[in-house]
């Protein structure tokens, strides 16, 4: 019970104390003195809803400031002033507040225009100007420390939008822009951006910011002209909703046009009424991502009851961007004041000289500026519209978020970061992935006019102007593009192989285009000049297109725009014929090589050398003085080129080395016969000329197309300008060459591989082409520099070049006569016979009597191998040995034993030994017994005649090995 009272009466001190603490910290919070520091605002129109929003959420950012912030010893007094839309008064009003109020900073004003001015009155009087809302780059370029843009600069988003362009492929983009210092200042970074990507800005469509609907009609119409159906607007939407109204109700809302909006319209979606939603349907928007976070969710439904509550005769109203920077810029600034302290926040006059204007000393110098700028700038948060931070003096968020409109609302379709470039989803985590234009990371889109498809970004334009396509008027090649007059005065008709592959081309676009053929001519009809001069012409201006055998070449490639090419490319180079057949008296010679020539010697004496070893020891015919054998051996290898060897041949190895070689023959033979006739009787047809050098080095003439790039290109490769003839037609070229140059003519002409086919189709019994000598990219249709109709026509010049269209019309224009193309002689090639052609016969030829020889050896010298381990005997000694024991006969063999057998034969004929020996019924081989040792033949139980007869035989072998022994030891002595 005791200790149940001691802790009751301990929690009642308790409460007491902490009752008596908070009062008296309420106490004193009621006596803390706070210091007023005056802050000016300068915004439009103050009775308008967007400036109602603003002004509500300033308020509400410095009441969430003091709110977390209760120590706070200052407090921003707000001073508001109406700019009325106007520089002149939103400069007067800025000058009101420094001077009468001794504002610290001011918040605005809303344009860029206003800002301006009021930016330099800023930096003269050191007092902060922070814009939430104007965002031209031209205020970058002021440089002063003073001024603050707490929104995103305009030039941050041109990357986001040519990313877009890329993604798509559009190759060009006409911006339409507000024509102020607003709309001005984004122009020059968006084209950069847009070349970057190779997108070309064909037009710039700047309307007035009082421009009346009449003069939006009239430049939406000049619009409508134009190919080009990409259009980005960058306009505040007071202005760019009328204009959207009006290219809705000109059909310009459809799906053949693209329509891109800056953030300057797309950031204030949210505020914008259905009709003008309406308007922008199937319309892209680049907005300011804006993270979803808890704290912006609690404080969009504080605002909107504060708001409903402070006017409640204004419905429906969303923030939008601009209030979001707003409340960051006035929680910032009251963060930056809090940061300097508790000062004296006045003014002081400026210590001006009598020289310098009396400007300053009208209102003075703030003391604190340079204290809140440096307390500005090192401000770091997280504020409701982002990370909130100054790098000189520029808000650095740069996250887009990309939209459609669809319905009534604007779907995110991904984002846009400056170091990944297009995201679906946003990843804040990755700052090193690869840069994507990539359309797949982007959701679908529904277009304007409700189509799914991507539009192609340009048209034929609408206003009935068909394409003029302009075609050389020339007097040679009529087959490329020729010129004749119509069935009407000044009328003209067009046609040729250029002419019916850009017919075919254009037909097989995927839309319609209609196009003249207008001629590059003078009044009395003739040319007005070269194919430069006609390039030169599309570049100007004049002609739309050129359909013509234009060379693709890298110097009018910098003012054009070529398609792809739809011929051959090269320059070739077509001289006459020449019978070149051999009449030399050595034309037996020069079917082969002469390292085909020397193999073969080398191999016939080989294939002789081997033979002669393998055959020596047990065949006759290769045996006798060394000159003999040597002619033998000679005669047997090289005799059996005509397969006339008379020689038998017993040793096994010899006969398969024979084989070989006689296959080896025989095909040498037979390719030698087949070369030779063709050379003695088909006709070698030859060019005069292989090489532009040799016709340099022997200052031949040369001639070329009159007009064409040729000549120049002759000259610079080292043609001497007074050795060139220019012809006018393939008539006149024929004439020249046929003259050569020693007669006023050509010794070869010079021009593109089609222009040189057409002239060969015509004359294909006398000349003959070579080349291409130089390198080019063919033949192509020429546009103006960045036509969108480039690569649709390049694809289908594609489309006609693989199928059978091209080749109906090469058949139509290019085919010579059927007799011509009969009797055109076939120019030979009569190279000689090399050995890379037989190298593998040779190397089974080597092989297999290396092989051969190889077999033979070892089994001599196994045969032999006691002889050669004689003791007593030096090497080559013992060499020697072996060297005589090959030289002699081989007695051992099949053929000496036959032969010695008949000589037995006939030596026991003589006698009854032999007869009985013969004529024994036990005797079962006809070769006679092996002789017995002398002690066998003793007590053997053979019969007296067997006995007789072994004696006889052994008697015959003893003194043949003594005959031998004599010979080695008389050699080894």
């Amino acid at each position: 019970m005791k200790v149940g009272k001691a802790t009751n009466l301990f929690g009642s001190f308790f409460f007491l104390v902490c009752l008596s603490i908070e009062f008296s910290l309420v106490v004193r919070g009621q006596n803390r003195t706070t210091i007023p520091v005056n802050v000016g605002v300068v915004l439009d129109d103050l009775d308008s809803p967007d400036t109602k929003v603003w002004l509500s959420c300033i308020n509400l950012g410095l009441s969430d400031f003091y709110t977390s912030r209760g120590s706070s010893t200052t407090r921003l007094a707000l001073s508001i002033r109406d700019s009325r839309e106007d520089v002149v008064d939103a400069a007067a009003a800025a000058l009101d507040l420094i001077k009468n109020d001794q504002v610290q900073a001011i918040l605005g004003p809303k344009s860029s225009m206003q800002a301006n001015f009021v930016i330099e009155l800023g930096d003269k009087a050191q007092v902060p100007i922070i814009s939430f809302s104007a965002t031209s780059p031209s205020l970058t370029s002021i440089r002063s420390s003073y001024f603050f843009r707490a929104a995103q600069n305009d030039s941050s988003q041109v990357k986001a939008i040519s990313a877009v362009v890329q993604a798509f492929g559009w190759r060009e983009a006409v911006p339409i822009y507000i024509d102020n210092e607003y709309g001005q200042g984004v122009i020059p970074y968006l084209v950069d951006a847009l070349q970057e990507v190779q997108a070309q800005v064909p037009y710039r469509s700047a309307i007035p910011p009082e421009a009346t609907d009449d003069q939006l009609v009239a430049e939406l119409y000049k619009l409508m002209t134009m190919q080009t159906r990409v259009f980005i607007v960058h306009m505040l939407p007071s202005l760019g909703s009328r204009l959207f109204a009006k290219a809705q109700e000109m059909d310009m809302m459809d799906g053949d046009y693209v329509w891109i909006m800056a953030s300057g319209m797309t950031n204030h979606l949210t505020t914008m009424n259905a009709s003008v939603i309406n308007s922008l349907q199937g319309a892209l928007g680049v907005r300011t991502y804006v993270p979803q976070t808890k704290e912006l969710v609690n404080f969009r439904a504080r605002w909107k009851r504060q708001f409903q509550k402070d006017n409640p005769t204004i419905i429906d109203t969303e923030l939008d961007v601009p209030a979001l920077w707003a409340y960051d810029a006035a929680f910032a600034f009251a963060m930056a004041v809090e940061n300097v302290g508790t000062k004296n926040f006045g003014f002081e006059k400026a210590n001006a000289s009598t020289n310098s204007s009396t400007f300053l000393e009208y209102f003075g110098v703030s003391q604190n500026g340079p204290e809140l700028c440096q307390s500005m700038s090192s401000t770091n948060f997280r504020g409701l519209s982002g990370d909130f931070s100054f790098v000189d003096g520029q808000l650095q968020n740069s996250i887009f978020e990309l939209v459609n409109v669809i319905g009534n609302a604007a779907k995110t379709i991904g984002f846009w970061k400056p170091q990944s470039g297009l995201e679906k989803k946003l990843n804040l985590t990755n700052t090193n992935g690869p840069y994507s234009t990539s359309k797949s990371n982007l959701a679908p889109i529904l277009w304007p006019g409700d189509s799914p498809s991507v539009p192609k970004g340009w048209e034929i334009p609408t206003n009935g102007k068909r394409l003029r396509v302009g075609v050389p008027v020339i007097d040679g090649f009529a087959e490329f593009v020729k010129v004749v007059p119509g069935p009407r005065a000044n009328t003209t008709k067009v046609f040729g192989f250029c002419i019916d592959v850009f017919n075919a081309a254009m037909a097989g676009l995927p839309y319609a285009v209609t196009y003249d053929f207008i001629p590059f001519a003078k009044p009395d009809g003739t040319s007005a000049g070269s194919y430069d001069d006609l390039v030169q012409q599309v570049f100007l201006g004049n002609f739309d297109a050129l359909a013509a055998d234009t060379t693709i070449r890298v110097n009018r490639s910098l003012y054009v725009d070529f398609t792809l090419p739809y011929t051959e490319a090269g320059v070739v180079m077509v001289v006459p014929m020449k019978d070149g057949k051999n009449k030399s008296a050595w034309i037996f010679l020069k079917p082969l090589t002469w390292d085909l020539w020397l193999t073969s010697l080398c191999f016939f004496v080989f294939i002789g050398f081997v033979v002669w070893v393998l055959e020596h020891r047990i065949n006759e015919e290769f045996r006798g003085p060394p000159s003999h054998q040597i002619g033998t051996s000679f005669w047997f290898s090289f005799s059996t080129m005509v397969f006339a060897q008379r020689e038998k041949v017993v040793s096994n190895l010899a006969r398969f080395v024979v084989i070989v070689w006689v296959f080896v023959v025989l095909i040498l033979t037979q390719s030698y016969t087949a070369s030779l006739t063709s050379l003695l009787t088909v006709k070698q047809l030859q060019p005069t000329f292989s090489d532009l050098s040799d016709l340099i080095k022997n200052k031949e003439y040369i001639g070329y197309f009159e007009g064409s790039y040729v000549g120049e290109l002759l000259i610079q490769r080292g043609v001497d300008p007074n050795k060139l003839r220019p012809y006018k037609s393939s008539d006149e070229c024929h004439e020249f060459l046929t003259n050569g140059s020693a007669n006023g003519g050509i010794a070869a002409a010079i021009d593109e591989t089609p222009s040189m086919k057409l002239f060969l189709a015509k004359y294909c019994s006398k000349y003959t082409m070579i080349g291409p000598i130089f390198k080019t990219d063919g033949f192509g249709f020429v546009f103006p520099k960045g036509s969108p109709l480039v690569p649709d026509v390049s694809r289908a010049i594609l489309n006609v070049t693989e199928g059978d269209a091209m080749k109906e019309i090469e058949n139509k224009w290019f085919v010579g006569d059927a007799t011509c193309s009969d009797t055109k002689p076939t120019i030979s090639d009569s190279n000689s016979l090399g050995l890379d052609s037989f190298w593998g016969l040779f190397l089974i030829a080597g092989v297999s009597s290396s092989l051969s020889l190889i077999i033979f050896a070892a089994s001599f010298c196994y045969r032999h191998w006691h002889m050669f381990m004689t003791t007593g005997a030096s090497a080559w000694k013992r060499i020697k040995v072996m060297l005589r024991i090959f030289d002699q006969k081989d007695l051992s063999s099949h053929n000496f034993r036959k032969t010695g057998s008949q000589d037995g034969k006939y030596m026991y004929n003589a006698g009854s030994i032999a007869t009985s020996v013969e004529a024994s019924p036990n005797n079962n081989s006809t070769r006679p017994p092996s002789p017995p040792s002398p002690e066998s033949i003793g007590h053997s139980n053979l019969s007296s005649e067997k006995k007789e007869y072994y004696r006889l035989l052994l008697v015959k072998n003893i003194q043949k090995c003594e005959e031998v022994m004599k010979e080695l030891k008389n050699t080894i002595n």
